[in-house]
């Protein structure tokens, strides 16, 4: 497999380059430049498999030449967890994606890169600095992958003051190779000084720079590996069509399941729920992709004006809106939505579930509902434990959902975070101070 920047064709990448390079010389995302036809594969998982055999499965027939002898020991390293699949009526199912280290989905890609990355550096002097943007829950899962990797240090931005307290703690806490820089701006701020940084040739040529974020394919591609389980799980009991509603900010994660489909994952559609920085439901609207500001929600980790991943959507349907928009369904849901579908999951189903997911159990029952889908089995991806979002969660059901050891552990470290302007030049002296010798 190989890849294409999104703004230029002509340079490509094997899996190696993307990964330890993250961004493409111009600017752009890489995307796979050929889309692989493994439909029969999809089709002979056996149901009762566990998830690490069949990532094992699919990655050795996606980048089975990048790891060699290394694939099955690189994904079985990557995944000493897995998700969970558990019924909240007879039409949605939930896929639980936070039962890994930072208890949120991104632990998955992450893992998955962290695994790659030190495999790729093991006979290298190379000291890889992984710069990565967070709205929340990246940054946690970044830390917990990557805490005392050899070779490799990682800075993460986050927008001071709009991630929930946990999330803080669990991104600034974790010490050694991992320092978090406190961003006085939002989300976009903190993405758009790490895209600088990237495109800037004299930090490039001095710090060895790559990312963790989704726009570096190693962490965005494994992500369909939950999608293709979750299929292998509902096979044998779906009696109609299939969907995903998939809870977005920044677009990766619903790209990677858009990804799983076109290998030939038999899914009939997905549905994007988010909150009210709508661009994309926009977008799928009216074919028209305004950017802007994002504004502050209780569902933070999808406060995104401006997702980066909408870069390679248009790649995948060659800028076709048509074609993009019969595939995808777009639902936004406001603070006082989210919020009365968390009570009304808890009252019903005695389920507490995080604000980013009760956007997508929001976006599933209103895409049933108005599109007339029927006898349809739709799964929405639960991006994060309820425990990461106390006060929200205290908020809207009145109780305060149990906290897992990990989170617990978290909150009881000291926060270390370096202050920092949302301003490029500021990002940039700091990290040549830092990491421009590559002692």
């Amino acid at each position: 497999m190989r890849f294409a920047s999104t703004r230029n064709p002509s340079l490509q990448a094997d899996f190696r380059e993307a990964v330890l390079t993250g961004l493409a010389p111009d600017g752009g995302l890489y995307h796979p430049i050929e889309q692989p036809d493994l439909h029969s594969l999809f089709l002979g998982l056996n149901p009762d498999s566990p998830f690490v055999e069949t990532a094992v499965t699919v990655v050795e027939r996606l980048f089975g030449d990048s790891f060699g002898a290394d694939t099955d020991d690189v994904v079985r390293r990557a995944f000493p967890f897995s998700p969970k699949l558990a019924p909240l009526n007879d039409q949605i199912d939930i896929l639980e994606l936070f039962h890994g280290p930072s208890c949120a989905f991104k632990d998955f890609g992450a893992s998955f890169l962290a695994s790659a990355m030190e495999t790729f550096l093991a006979d290298s002097d190379d000291r890889a600095v992984i710069l990565t943007a967070t709205s929340g829950d990246t940054g946690s899962a970044v830390a917990q992958a990557f805490h005392n990797r050899p070779n490799i240090e990682v800075v993460i931005l986050y927008p001071s003051g709009r991630v929930s307290r946990l999330q803080e703690q669990q991104l600034t806490t974790v010490g050694d190779n991992v320092i978090a820089l406190e961003v006085a701006g939002s989300f976009d701020d903190c993405q758009r000084l790490v895209k600088e940084a990237f495109v800037d040739s004299e930090l490039r040529s001095a710090v060895c720079l790559t990312s963790a974020n989704s726009i570096n394919i190693g962490r965005l591609l494994p992500q369909a590996l939950y999608y293709i389980y979750a299929f292998q799980l509902l096979r044998a009991r779906m009696i109609s069509e299939f969907y995903f509603c998939v809870p977005s900010g920044n677009f990766g994660n619903l790209t990677a399941g858009i990804l799983a489909w076109s290998w030939g994952l038999p899914v009939s559609g997905f549905v994007a729920a988010t909150n009210v920085n709508d661009v994309v439901p926009d977008y799928l609207r009216t074919g028209i992709y305004s950017p802007r500001p994002s504004i502050q929600t209780v569902a933070n980790a999808m406060d995104v004006g401006d997702p980066s991943n909408f870069e390679r959507l248009l790649a995948i349907f060659d800028a076709d809106h048509d074609a993009l928009s019969s595939l995808v369904s777009g639902v936004v849901v406001t603070d006082e939505q989210i919020r009365t579908t968390m009570r009304e999951v808890h009252e019903d189903r005695g389920l507490l579930i995080d604000p980013h997911t009760a956007a997508g159990v929001f976006g599933a029952q209103t895409f049933l509902a108005e599109e007339g889908a029927g006898d349809a089995t739709i799964v929405t991806l639960a991006t994060a434990h309820p425990a990461k979002f106390v006060e929200v969660v205290e908020q809207a059901c009145g109780v305060t959902p149990p906290l897992p050891q990990a989170l617990a552990t978290a909150l009881e470290r000291q926060k270390h975070s370096v202050p920092i302007a949302a301003d490029g030049t500021a990002l940039k002296q700091y990290l040549l101070e830092h990491y421009g010798s590559h002692d």
